[in-house]
């Protein structure tokens, strides 16, 4: 490989580690992409193929008016993504969704990236922090990192939670939450430090509403552990409901869902029990469920869900999940272009960075790659606006969650900025689609760094 311009150093070969080679190269910026398969596998990666898709083979919904994930596929495709190139070629029939081949797009963005003269593929595993000497690094590793590179990762940032199930409480969309029934008020009245004692969104429910949500949660149909899984243990801090409920008829009564210094407006009483939300994003558009981590089948998640007083009509950002996972506190560790504030010649990219999906690990790659071609050239990248999929995506795991509850997350329209006016419902995303993808081709226009 000849170059006058430094090589840019890149470990994990999946989705986003790919799309980050991709937008290096296209920028003339040489690359030595990283991975570890076939000299040492995953518990879930079937072959040694770059960009592999291990589990579903959907990118989701591929529309741009009306769909959040839509919209970051058309941002992608206009920033010369890879990613969505060998997607487009390799589509299969899924209605309104765009679903792959998935061999025959694993195979593509493979072989594009071997054929560019500026991309070198070292089949290794890096099983430490990387050389001192490699002065620009992204971490692309996935939720599956290898457990000496994690070792090293948590030794880095001093953050644990590498090798547990993470319980992943349900985000309410603020605007689907009625507020007829639900009032805001804390504990006591308590105020916390960013608080004035009014900081939690409560649903009360009376006796017979809770024990029928307690059998509901008993009865309901629950996901099965992958068999890579199942020697992972629960983190005790952090159980999931039904199994909370498992452990008698109040258990959840005293615990997340307990009513004590609390008084219901309407009637003047404290309820038998109540479900909290709390403000999980600086825009207050997104209301994180407490202590809801579960088990639960989607399905099942949003029918009981809808079942308590006030979340009746609730639209869910993302529904509860548990599953083994590593990935940093991104808003506490992270700067705005993904580098590590303790070791700023690292940069991070994917699900590591607390995006959840294929299509947002992609996205994130994209960026990192375009932060770390900049980087290289001298030149000053602004991140995209807050107002695009992928700014609000990006805005998200740098700084717009709460980082005392961080957790994994799709985008979805409840991480942009509010639109002006009154729209709701399917006109409401039609205007923040719109919005995005004109200010990301604005964001687009004065950079050389779109790929052909």
């Amino acid at each position: 490989m000849t170059s006058s311009i430094k090589t840019v150093h890149i470990v994990g070969g999946g989705l986003a580690g790919s799309e980050a080679a991709w937008q290096l190269a296209s920028t003339g910026v040489p690359v030595v992409l990283h991975e570890m398969r076939p000299v040492r596998g995953t518990d879930a990666h079937q072959t040694d193929s770059l960009a592999e898709l291990v589990c579903s083979n959907s990118f989701r919904s591929d529309d741009a008016e009306n769909n959040a994930v839509g919209l970051l596929h058309e941002e992608m495709r206009r920033a010369g993504s890879l990613i969505m190139r060998a997607a487009d070629a390799h589509k299969l029939p899924a209605g309104g969704a765009l679903a792959v081949d998935r061999h025959g797009f694993s195979a593509a963005v493979q072989e594009a990236l071997l054929a560019h003269p500026l991309v070198e593929l070292a089949r290794e595993e890096v099983a430490g922090p990387p050389p001192d000497d490699w002065d620009s690094v992204i971490v692309a590793t996935g939720p599956l990192t290898s457990p000496a590179l994690a070792e090293a990762i948590g030794k880095l940032t001093g953050e644990s939670a590498l090798a547990f199930f993470d319980a992943i409480a349900p985000i309410v969309h603020h605007e689907s939450i009625d507020r007829s029934i639900a009032w805001k008020q804390s504990r006591y009245d308590k105020g916390g430090p960013a608080g004035d004692g009014a900081d939690y969104l409560n649903c009360p429910l009376n006796k017979e509403e809770y024990e029928a949500f307690v059998a509901g949660l008993l009865a309901g149909e629950k996901t099965e552990f992958k068999e890579w899984e199942t020697s992972t243990p629960y983190f005790d801090g952090c159980l999931p409901i039904e199994v909370m409920a498992a452990r008698g008829p109040d258990t959840l009564r005293w615990g997340p869902m307990k009513p004590v210094g609390l008084r219901d407006p309407r009637t003047g009483r404290r309820p038998w029990a109540v479900v909290q939300l709390r403000q999980d994003n600086a825009l207050g558009t997104l209301w994180n469920i407490v202590g809801f981590q579960t088990k639960l089948k989607q399905g099942e998640q949003t029918r009981l869900f809808r079942t308590i007083p006030g979340l009746q009509g609730a639209e869910f950002a993302r529904l509860g999940g548990l599953h083994r996972n590593t990935f940093l506190n991104s808003p506490r560790l992270l700067d705005p272009t993904l580098r590590l504030k303790a070791l700023p010649r690292l940069r991070f990219a994917g699900q590591i960075t607390g995006c959840e999906g294929y299509v947002e690990s992609a996205a994130v790659g994209l960026m990192t790659g375009r932060f770390a071609a900049a980087e290289r050239l001298g030149q000053v990248l602004l991140a995209p606006p807050a107002t695009t999929a992928m700014g609000a995506l990006l805005g998200h795991i740098t700084g717009g969650a709460d980082a005392s509850t961080f957790q994994p997350m799709n985008v979805n329209f409840g991480l942009f900025p509010p639109i002006e006016g009154n729209a709701r419902g399917k006109e409401r995303k039609q205007l923040l689609a719109r919005r995005a993808l004109r200010d990301f081709d604005q964001w687009l226009a004065p950079t050389p760094l779109a790929a052909e």
